[in-house]
This record gives structure tokens, sequence and C-alpha cells, in this order.
């Protein structure tokens, strides 16, 4: 997978050299190019940013760095078998779930564009998604500095899909959120540790019993702290997500 990224703060995305992900860029899993918006500013203070129009409080960011950073990276992309999705991380966008990195791990080429101060000039918006894919993603219900961290968050989210960047798949398969549900707890060595046991049930060696203890720890977890993720059939009321405001 492809991943561009347009950022006033390129040294925020130093940490996906970091860990699995850093092994996957290694590997050639995954190749990360990150773009300092200000390289595609016209003046020689390299300004991306001015006052609202119609007045108020904060700076916007300026269409013309956008369109140019952006109009570079898609004429790089002329040609490729699969148009470039671009994500804009948003409070007024869509809610980033699992379901939705399993959706974008699909994809060939992501450009992240990461808006700061009172956000990126509508008319970028307008403009690509014209010309191509545009999605406003929230990673939840409050406000960030810039789109930096939601984007780092998503990276992440996604790219350990992607077959090979994590060492045993069967691990992405027992997560929270993969089946719906929350995680059940985890244990590991000592038995006993400051007198809190591992419960008995996972020293027994029964598989059976533990799976399905397993089960009903998550179903437990999930109806204690997210109960609008249980679905009908296990005494919940699902109800729709919604964007972030």
């Amino acid at each position: 997978m492809k991943i561009d990224v347009v950022t006033i703060f390129p040294g925020y995305f130093d940490a996906l050299e970091l860990s699995l992900l850093g092994k996957a860029k290694t590997r050639g899993l995954i190749d990360v190019q990150v773009h300092d918006l200000r390289d595609s500013a016209r003046d020689k203070h390299r300004t991306v940013d001015d006052t609202p129009s119609g007045g108020g409080a904060g700076m916007v960011m300026k269409p013309e760095p956008w369109g140019a950073a952006l109009d570079g990276i898609l004429s790089a992309a002329d040609g490729s078998d699969h148009d470039p999705l671009i994500i804009f991380p948003s409070p007024a966008g869509d809610v980033f779930t699992q379901r939705m990195a399993r959706e974008l791990a699909t994809e060939s080429h992501l450009v992240f564009g990461c808006g700061r101060y009172e956000g990126i000039d509508q008319r970028v918006f307008d403009e690509y998604a014209e010309r191509g894919r545009v999605r406003l993603v929230s990673i939840g219900d409050y406000v960030l500095n810039g789109g930096e961290v939601a984007s780092i968050a998503m990276i992440e989210a996604i790219a350990r899909l992607i077959p090979g960047v994590v060492g045993n798949p069967e691990s992405l398969v027992e997560e929270s959120h993969e089946d719906g549900l929350l995680e059940y707890p985890s244990y590991t060595k000592p038995a006993e540790w400051r007198d809190r046991a591992v419960p008995p049930v996972l020293l027994s060696g029964n598989h059976a019993a533990i799976e399905s203890w397993r089960r009903e720890q998550s179903i437990e977890r999930t109806r204690r702290v997210r109960p609008e993720l249980l679905p009908a059939e296990l005494g919940g009321e699902r109800r729709g997500r919604h964007a972030a405001p």
C-alpha cells in the first residue's frame, strides 16, 4: 500500500518508523511519503493560512498550497491501477471504526490531508471530490489541534490489517471490535500476582471451556462498557453510529 501524507509538521510521522509499521516499511509492505505543505506555498514566508472569510476567530488553511500539493501527488499517481483515496481527518466526517479500517486496508493508495487551525478551505474538499474520491473521517467526538494524530491512528489501524504486517494473523481475529464486541481480559504468568490469581479456567487446558469463558467475558465487558455495540441476539439494542459534530 502507498500512503502519502500532507502536513505542516512532518516530524509527527517519525512515529511510523517504529515497531511493526517500521518493519513493514523496511519490507516494502507499505510505502509512506510525507510532504511538507509549506513546500507548496508560493511566497517567501511559506504562508499556508489566512483570516476566515466573513470574519471570526482563528485562521483557515489557504486553498493554493493544498491544490499544489495534492496536484503533485495525484499527477505522480497517474497511470496506476487505482485512483488514490484522499482522507481528511475532520470532526465533521464519518466516524472511523474497525469496519472502516478493514475497508480502507483494501485500498492501494491513500492520501491523508492534515488540516490545522480552523480547518481547510472548503473549496479544497469540493475540488478533489469532483476530480476523484474524497472522504472526511472523524476518530471521535472531540477536537484535536490538527489532523496529524488522527492520521497516525488511522494509518496504524489500517496498515496492521495488511497481510504480513502483523506476524501472527490469528491475533487480529480475536481483537476488540473485530466481531463487533470488546475483547476479553488477557492474562499471563505468573499464575498469582499480589494475591490476584489468573482465572482457573485459563490454566485448565480445556480449550472448549477457555473459548466459552472468553466469549462470556467479551459479552459481559461489552454490555458493561459499550452496551450500544451489543447485537439484538445478545440482548442489546445496537444503535447506529453518527458522524461527529
